[in-house]
């Protein structure tokens, strides 16, 4: 990275921009979730390179954003690395994507806020029952495996 950070109000720009017309698996603006995550992030005490991983923590999983995009973009390293570590990767085991996030500082506040926004019961609610079921066990594994409390 060269030059100074992006602010957080230009990394939340960006992440918007990067995610127009995606929509979650209740049809809602991606947009929504991405807030959500960067709003409990901040209420759990996450500082700026937390929220703005928060906003980016799906763009390259997504491919909103890529991969090289990140590499280069004007972030700090931190920022960076948080967002490496929460996304998760093609056929990649849940043991193995747990561990990364718990290997790099910073990450799982970030991965705990995007959990419980997921795992929301009105989010859920919404959903029909087999895919309500699945991402229900997905989430709690998950919380397990990162040692984090149900809800939190």
């Amino acid at each position: 990275m060269t030059g100074t950070p992006l602010t957080l109000a230009e990394v939340e720009r960006l992440a918007r921009t990067a995610h127009a017309g995606q929509t979650d698996k209740a049809g809602r603006p991606y947009a929504e979730h991405l807030a959500a995550v960067a709003d409990g992030v901040r209420a759990r005490g996450g500082d700026a390179d937390q929220i703005a991983a928060a906003w980016l923590h799906d763009s390259v999983e997504d491919d909103a954003l890529s991969e090289e995009w990140l590499t280069a973009a004007a972030l700090t390293p931190r920022t960076k690395a948080i967002v490496r570590a929460v996304t998760k990767r093609t056929g990649e085991e849940q043991e193995a994507y747990a561990h990364r996030i718990l290997a790099t500082p910073g990450a799982l506040l970030v991965k705990q806020a995007d959990l419980a926004h997921n795992a929301d019961p009105r989010r859920l609610a919404v959903l029909d029952e087999p895919t309500r079921k699945r991402l229900t066990e997905k989430y709690a594994r998950m919380h397990a495996l990162l040692g984090l409390e149900q809800g939190s």
